[in-house]
């Protein structure tokens, strides 16, 4: 089975699933506006990650979670909340990939799924504090901070 597959015959499976993993915390803005409307918005990423595998683009889900975090840092909700949602669906995913996807497959689709919802939290972050701080928050690459990373020159030595 691909990914796209998995990800689109399992859907409510790992929505359902990630709902439950992060509900009993009570997320303050995730509780005000109740199960159905909440697993809503989890469907709505959902469906972008979607089409960011399928055509290889990050381009909807930078799009997408800037809109996120316009919208819920207007609403009231706290970053870690969000954060704490995508974590919980990254979460369920990895899971199924285990579950139903044979090992050789992993490092690609884990990759995969890594790399598209790793890029939104990082712009619906970076996204966030610029409304909550008022200021241009750039990109970082913390790769030169930790030996090991893929551009450290010390691991090819």
């Amino acid at each position: 089975m691909d990914l796209v597959t998995l990800l689109k015959d399992y859907k409510q499976e790992i929505v359902e699933e990630a709902y439950q993993n992060f509900e009993p915390v009570k997320l303050h803005g995730y509780t005000k506006v109740g199960e159905e409307r909440t697993k809503e918005k989890m469907c709505n990423l959902y469906n972008v990650l979607i089409e960011c595998v399928e055509n290889k683009t990050l381009i909807p889900v930078l799009n997408h979670t800037e809109k996120i975090a316009k919208e819920r840092y207007s609403s009231g909700y706290d970053l870690h909340e969000i954060q704490t949602v995508i974590n919980a669906l990254e979460q369920s995913i990895w899971k199924r990939v285990f579950s139903e996807i044979e090992p050789e497959k992993y490092p690609e689709y884990l990759g995969l799924v890594s790399t598209v919802l790793g890029a939104g939290k990082d712009n619906l972050a970076r996204t966030y504090v610029e409304l909550a701080s008022k200021i241009k928050v750039p990109t970082l690459n913390l790769q030169a901070l930790f030996t090991g990373s893929e551009g450290d020159k010390a691991i090819k030595e």
